[in-house]
């Protein structure tokens, strides 16, 4: 009959069927027999299931040193290295400070100061300015930066890094804005400079104790740190007159108000002493790491930058409890916060890293 006896067999269709009923029977078989598209994406995803159901033991069993998650890993989160980014700016950065747009670093090494974007770090501009930079502050329109090694003050338009005023003064170590007027603290002769921040003008000088150093205002006064001989003097702003001096922990350097409290970071006994602003009586002491020098407050936490341990520490400001240390780069000197993350100038590896 001219059919194939052997392909018809090998397909379960009896010779006996007629040429249009055996077409019939070979469309149900088909049906039957052949996957259809859905049914073989059924079968994929079982299998993917199951295979995605031992992967993470999987994984958990062979990462050995990793404190994240697979998942983690798989968004380039699981080595330390990616979980904080670094960026290169000048020759050992200092202090920093947020203009509400930019950050700003103060590199000791190269006589500069970087201006970064914080979303992604890239350097929007450095500018010259004075030997030896190490304080930065910014007053509402302009960046003041306090040239130790140069003796003088530099100001700076925060918008495009203009030099707008270069002003003597003696070792500048760093500052503190008001709301009127620009404080700068002189630790190579032992004084507090209050200026005019629209023309530079010195509207007076107080005497301090030895080597003052941070400084922080709470509102009405300002809190300095007298790194030689162990003391924090409390001065009200409107007038420059001393109304407390206290004792903190060794070689004060950081100064920072949360808003009720002033915490001061001690570099030498590697602790953090927690004040009343309204009296000045000591609160706690708080151990960190190795040789404290700055410090920040980000509306929760307390961070501290370990110097010579390179790390910050974060601690929780109502109880000075430890919540964590992190690894920064080389020698971090100065920390900051600019309303969503932490940053920290590391002064040994000329980067500064963000949390």
């Amino acid at each position: 009959m001219g059919l194939s006896a052997t392909n018809e067999i090998a397909v379960g269709i009896p010779v006996c069927l007629l040429l249009g009923e055996k077409d019939k029977v070979k469309k149900q078989i088909r049906t039957t027999l052949v996957p259809s598209r859905t049914e073989k994406f059924l079968v994929v995803l079982v299998v993917l299931s199951s295979v995605i159901a031992i992967v993470p033991p999987l994984a958990r069993s062979q990462v050995v040193n990793s404190t994240q998650n697979p998942q983690q890993i798989a968004i380039l989160h699981w080595y330390a290295v990616n979980t904080i980014t670094r960026f290169i700016v000048g020759t050992h950065p200092a202090l920093m400070a947020f203009d509400g747009t930019n950050i700003w670093v103060a590199n000791y090494g190269t006589n500069t100061v970087s201006k970064l974007k914080p979303n992604d770090g890239t350097v929007a501009g450095t500018f010259p300015v004075g030997g030896n930079p190490i304080g930065v502050a910014f007053d509402g329109a302009n960046i003041w930066v306090a040239n130790a090694g140069g003796n003088t003050v530099t100001k700076l338009r925060a918008r495009d890094g203009a030099l707008l005023k270069t002003l003597s003064m003696c070792n500048p170590y760093t500052f503190a804005f008001d709301g009127t007027n620009i404080w700068v603290t002189n630790p190579g002769c032992n004084s507090v400079t209050k200026l005019r921040p629209s023309d530079g003008t010195v509207l007076a000088t107080y005497p301090l104790g030895s080597y003052p150093l941070g400084v922080a205002y709470d509102g009405a006064n300002l809190w300095i740190a007298n790194s030689h001989v162990n003391m924090i003097t409390k001065l009200r702003a409107r007038d420059g007159a001393v109304l407390g001096t206290f004792a903190v922990g060794s070689a004060p350097v950081g100064v920072r108000f949360d808003g009720t409290n002033v915490w001061v970071a001690n570099s030498g006994s590697n602790n953090v002493t927690k004040l009343q602003a309204s009296t000045g009586k000591v609160l706690g002491t708080f151990a960190v790491g190795a040789v404290p020098q700055d410090l920040v407050y980000d509306g929760i936490n307390i961070w501290v930058a370990n110097t010579s341990s390179n790390t910050v520490t974060k601690l929780a400001a109502s109880s000075g409890t430890v919540l964590g240390t992190f690894a920064t780069g080389t020698s971090p000197d100065g920390v900051l916060f600019d309303g969503v993350n932490i940053w920290a100038a590391n002064s040994g590896s000329n980067t500064i890293s963000k949390f």
